[in-house]
């Protein structure tokens, strides 16, 4: 009787720990066009604006807050007249600084 005692509690721990797992989503912004970023089919524009924001700035060694939302603005800007490029290259085109 104790075996199925133990049993079923193996299988309710189990089946606790399964519902409690969340998916993880991975993903890999060099891939991601201006036309995915424009058109909400990665994720919200925002994150990765926040994501590319962070990453260059990180680069710099400094976050420059008062930028943050002028520069996501700069990115979608940029990114709905070029929808072949992709976000990482967006900030590096020479005209980006016209957006």
């Amino acid at each position: 009787m104790t075996n199925s005692k133990l049993v079923i509690a193996a299988l309710i721990i189990a089946l606790l720990s399964i519902s409690r797992a969340q998916a993880q989503v991975t993903i890999d912004v060099s891939k991601i066009t201006c036309e995915l970023l424009v058109l909400y089919q990665v994720t919200n524009s925002d994150n990765i604006a926040i994501w590319l924001h962070g990453y260059y700035s990180a680069k710099q060694g400094t976050v420059d807050t008062q930028a943050f939302k002028a520069n996501a603005n700069k990115v979608k800007g940029y990114c709905g007249m070029n929808s072949k490029v992709t976000v990482m290259q967006a900030p590096k085109s020479r005209n980006f600084a016209r957006v």
